[in-house]
């Protein structure tokens, strides 16, 4: 995988895995670009640490740049991202090794629960056998992209 690319697949859950060995973690993010904008600037605190994000393109493949930020600069950034959304996201691996994120959403988009996992080459991607417990594939679909939702009616 290039050093600032994102390969990704994301799954509807179609009922909820055994987390136990899994890792929660809050996260709250917020948008400063609108969903119709080709790149995206997104802001994000997950648990303690801090993050400004810039992503480019759409679908399985995307340019990812990434950088922690201090809390104060954040804070300072908040207010412009005006598209936001907050979710538990459950961090854990599948039998064979592989990371999964599972994302639960709180309000508006409750009880909306995804599961992505990122892979290092398209040919991976494209050869993964998803469990039981995922649902439907919904990679490249903009109605479940974060982006998106952020920006939904509440």
């Amino acid at each position: 995988m290039a050093k600032n690319t994102e390969i990704e697949r994301k799954f509807l859950v179609a009922r909820m895995p055994d987390l136990t060995d899994a890792k929660a973690t809050e996260i709250r993010q917020g948008y400063v670009t609108r969903p119709e904008d080709s790149i995206e600037v997104r802001l994000r605190q997950k648990g303690a640490a801090f993050f400004v994000t810039i992503k480019t393109g759409e679908g399985m493949v995307r340019g990812e740049y990434e950088t922690e930020v201090p809390r104060e600069a954040f804070d300072r950034l908040w207010p412009a991202a005006t598209g936001r959304i907050e979710k538990t996201r459950w961090t854990g691996r599948l039998a064979d090794g592989t990371v999964f994120e599972l994302d639960v959403f709180e309000a508006p988009h409750a009880p909306l629960t995804v599961v992505e996992v990122e892979f290092e080459d398209e040919a991976a991607a494209h050869a993964f056998v998803a469990p039981d417990w995922f649902g439907e594939d919904v990679s490249g679909n903009k109605a479940y992209s974060n982006k998106v939702m952020a920006f939904a009616p509440r």
